[in-house]
Parts: structure tokens; C-alpha cells; sequence
């Protein structure tokens, strides 16, 4: 993950210019041009995570809401609305610049099935049959446990999150943490690795 002089990518508010540039990247098969800064996650492109994440998780349910946790300016939340049109995407993130961009970025693409909100915007109702999420690993565990524990027991029954996490930040921990902290109704595996990087699952039971 990325450094960023003066701010890091999970600050609410973070202390360098917004400066938009334009980059171009493949989402869901197609040749796009995305708007980032600086003070985000990832302002280059598609890390070597997301990227991992993108190839392996299967296709999105296509009704219902699903969660990008984690958005920074899109790249999962903006795939994840091309290749369900009809469901909900919530793209959900603490960084206020990350919302700006996914926002915009949506916007840019025609993406008008994408909702973009600070955690605390998603009412308590909203259930997600999908949860998509690199999540920010350098938050701390305590923190990063925390997250994980509120959204993930969101899910729907039968509903799917896929998480990627680098191998040397502790994805291995973290799935047996996932699978000793989550009841019984959730199932926790490592469907594939690739490049350094766990793809894990959490799927909780159908009634």
C-alpha cells in the first residue's frame, strides 16, 4: 500500500491540495478514464489488490445491494455496478476526497445504480448480498477487527463478501481470526492466491 506524504489514504479529511488528474485504467473489460489525487489510496491506478480481487471474486449478485467497503476513487464499486446494473451499490468510505472522486467517477460513467457515503450514512436496514473489500490493513487490528465486525454480519443469508489481503500483512491471521470471531452461521476460506495476495471468503449460511 501506498505512502502519501503528509496524509494517509484512511484520514477523513486529508491535508494535501485536491488536485484531479485523469487516469486511465480497465474496469470490468472496458477502457475508462477515472479522475484521482493525492490523499487517497491508490491514486495511480489499481494496486496489485484490488487487481487480484477484480480477476478472481466471481460475478456480483445481480439484485439486491452491494457493498464496496473501502471505496477510494472506485475501481471495485465502479466494476461491481457494470456488471450488475440492477443491484444497489453502496460505495462507502472515511476519506471525504475518495467519496469526491467515486462520486465523479460514477457520475462520469453513467453509473447511476452507484450510492457513494461515509460509513455512518448507510442506514442500520440496509442488508448486502455482496461485499466486495480490500480493506485498509494499516488501520491497526483493533481497528481493522472493528471494521470487519460491523459490515461483514451484514450480509444477507446465502450473501458472499470477498476480501484481499497481501499475504506478509497478515491474511492468514486474519482468516482464522475471521473464523474464530464470526458464529456459526458464516463460512471463512481462501478460495485462491495470487501475487502475494489472499482472496478470502466469508458466506453466511442460508436459512
Amino acid at each position: 500500500m501506498q505512502r502519501m506524504a503528509g496524509a494517509h489514504y484512511f484520514s477523513p479529511d486529508p491535508d494535501t491540495p485536491l488536485i484531479r488528474r485523469q487516469v486511465e485504467v480497465e474496469l470490468a473489460g472496458r477502457r475508462v478514464e477515472v479522475t484521482t489525487s493525492g490523499g487517497i489510496f491508490s491514486p495511480d491506478g489499481i494496486d496489485k489488490g484490488t487487481a487480484v480481487l477484480l480477476q478472481r471474486a466471481p460475478t456480483p449478485p445481480q439484485q439486491g445491494a452491494l457493498l464496496d467497503l473501502g471505496c477510494g476513487w472506485g475501481p471495485i464499486a465502479l466494476t461491481m455496478a457494470q456488471l450488475a446494473p440492477q443491484a444497489a451499490v453502496w460505495a462507502v468510505d472515511v476519506n471525504e476526497r475518495a467519496r469526491t472522486l467515486c462520486r465523479e467517477n460514477a457520475e462520469a460513467l453513467g453509473l447511476d445504480n452507484v450510492t457513494v457515503a461515509a460509513p455512518d450514512e448507510v442506514g442500520e436496514e440496509v442488508r448486502f448480498a455482496g461485499i466486495w473489500s480490500n480493506p485498509p490493513i494499516r488501520i491497526g487490528k483493533a481497528a481493522l477487527h472493528d471494521l470487519l465486525l460491523t459490515w461483514l454480519p451484514r450480509l444477507t443469508p446465502g450473501g458472499e463478501a470477498w476480501l484481499v489481503v497481501q499475504k506478509n500483512l497478515g491474511a492468514d491471521s486474519l482468516q482464522r481470526w475471521l473464523s474464530e470471531h464470526l458464529s456459526a452461521e458464516y463460512d471463512v476460506d481462501r478460495p485462491a492466491s495470487q501475487k502475494g495476495f489472499r482472496l478470502l471468503r466469508v458466506e453466511r449460511s442460508s436459512p
